[in-house]
């Protein structure tokens, strides 16, 4: 089943059909981490939409570029003209370091961090110090366009006067570019190089003791942060692509100078469709160090902060991130992790119980038929929604249910057919471990099956104690699976385990 997918479009603030550029296939490009520091829960949860957002799209059938960026130069603390440092050359001069060693480092720790979600690596992951020269290119395009007047060596984009030209500067952020044409000459005084203070730098001359500089036209210098974004979009995924994502809080500026930097170049917008991820809270509130209401990806995987009462697998916090919708904020607390724990658990136990189902072959297409099939399209038709997953996962839900009723003998096989619990198990699986990205964790612990073969063992033993009447074998493997925190389920068709 393929309906049609709507996709919530920053631009126009509305849900649009998405119809690709070239049918069949995406271009996607997502804006990727500054490496200066520690990937943050924050990052987590946007990668993890937009992994998502990938996964479906491949599922849908589409073949997808999907392009993320490692910003490696010309992040800056603040405006160019106020003598802001680059982030990466900041840290390297305080640690004493070169830049990319810095650089590799934390690339590295993000690598790790997305491979400890299940994230998938994008199509092209570029590096904006690899594209200098596309960069340099590019500025020297918006001159000659007129949009952009070098000061003093450094290169600023001249944000009024596109603004005048294509009536299109504060759309995507919602800023209202008639206060900024409102201002006079007189507001500008002591603003620095820059002629309006809404202008940006797309080259930044370089301090002399700045430590990362390339050679250009105008200076030895750095290319402004925006910059990178709209070059390397533009060169792997055309002038003019399809979706464009990120986290709301890049909306402006940076969201809003990749549009100007685009128009100024070739005169086009470089996406249809943008996409904006919410912020994540903690308690109700957003994430700060200094007032301590923070926790690390290592923290929560460990449990060793104040704000936990013990430690989440990795696959509990993406199960608990897809339990709100992407443009909704979520609220992380010890209590509703626990709850996606017990869900998780729910979930991965059902698809358990599910795999190992086989229709007697006796059946009809009766009302849990229906049922079940209509759960399944709903959980189509969520994710078609805007890839809303608490939605799609409540339906996967209802299904457990349904899965549970089966075993435990309260449903009759009788009254679905062999062809819907085919597809409910390809359905189900599809949803969990494809879609959504999760691992089954106590799978993936157990040595590739070792354990479940030892299980399948032991409770074949305990079931011929049981047999046998030998009740006094069967409980001393009762209590020792007890034990070891394992869960025995008797049913009508044998007994399955969970750990937990």
């Amino acid at each position: 089943m393929k309906k049609e997918l709507k996709i919530y479009n920053s631009y126009s603030r509305e849900k649009e059909i998405f119809k690709p550029i070239h049918e069949g296939r995406v271009g996607m490009y997502v804006c990727g981490p500054t490496v200066y520091s520690d990937v943050h829960l924050g990052n987590c949860r946007s990668f993890t939409s937009f992994d998502v957002v990938y996964r479906y799209l491949v599922h849908l059938g589409y073949k997808v570029r999907y392009v993320r960026n490692i910003t490696d130069v010309g992040h800056l603390e603040g405006d160019a003209d106020t003598d802001a440092e680059d982030k990466i050359s900041k840290k390297a001069r305080l640690e004493q370091l070169e830049p990319m060693e810095v650089v590799q480092r934390y690339m590295n720790g993000f690598h790790d961090m997305m491979r400890i979600f299940n994230i998938l690596p994008p199509s092209i992951e570029p590096r904006a110090t690899g594209h200098i020269q596309e960069q340099i290119e590019m500025v020297q395009q918006i001159l000659d366009n007129g949009l952009a007047y070098v000061q003093n060596g450094s290169v600023y984009f001249d944000t009024l006067k596109f603004a005048k030209q294509e009536n299109v500067y504060g759309k995507l952020s919602g800023r209202k570019i008639e206060d900024l044409l409102s201002e006079t000459r007189d507001d500008l005084k002591n603003q620095g190089e820059k002629r309006h203070p809404s202008d940006f730098a797309i080259w930044i001359k370089a301090a002399p003791e700045h430590l990362m500089r390339w050679n250009s036209p105008w200076s030895a210098g750095f290319p402004g942060w925006h910059l990178e974004c709209s070059v390397m979009s533009t060169k792997y995924l055309g002038k003019t692509f399809d979706i464009h994502g990120g986290g709301s809080d890049l909306k402006f500026p940076h969201h809003e100078n990749e549009v100007a930097q685009s128009y100024g170049a070739c005169g086009c917008a470089p996406a249809n469709y943008w996409m904006h991820g919410n912020m994540l809270l903690m308690n109700g509130r957003k994430m700060s160090k200094s007032d301590g209401n923070s926790i690390t990806p290592e923290e929560l995987f460990t449990g060793n902060s104040p704000h936990v009462s013990k430690g989440y697998s990795p696959m509990v916090l993406r199960f608990f991130m897809m339990q709100t919708h992407y443009r909704s904020t979520l609220d992380l607390t010890d209590e509703a992790l626990q709850a996606a724990e017990k869900g998780y658990r729910r979930l991965m136990e059902a698809n358990k119980i599910l795999q190992a189902m086989q229709h007697p072959g006796k059946g009809s297409a009766g009302n849990l038929d229906k049922e079940i099939n209509g759960l399944i399209d709903q959980a189509f038709a969520d994710m078609n929604d805007d890839f809303n997953t608490p939605k799609a996962l409540a339906s996967l839900f209802e299904l457990v249910t349904k899965i549970n009723s089966l075993k435990g003998g309260q449903l009759s096989f009788s009254e679905t057919t062999a062809e819907t619990l085919a597809r409910l198990q390809q359905t189900f699986k599809d949803f969990i471990f494809n879609i959504f990205g999760l691992l089954n964790e106590d799978a993936e612990a157990s040595g590739n099956g070792i354990v479940d073969g030892l299980m399948d063992l032991i409770l074949d033993m305990r079931q011929q104690a049981r047999t046998n009447k030998d009740w006094g074998t069967s409980d001393k493997i009762r209590d020792a699976l007890k034990e070891l925190k394992i869960q025995v389920k008797d049913g009508k068709e044998g007994a399955t385990w969970v750990k937990g």
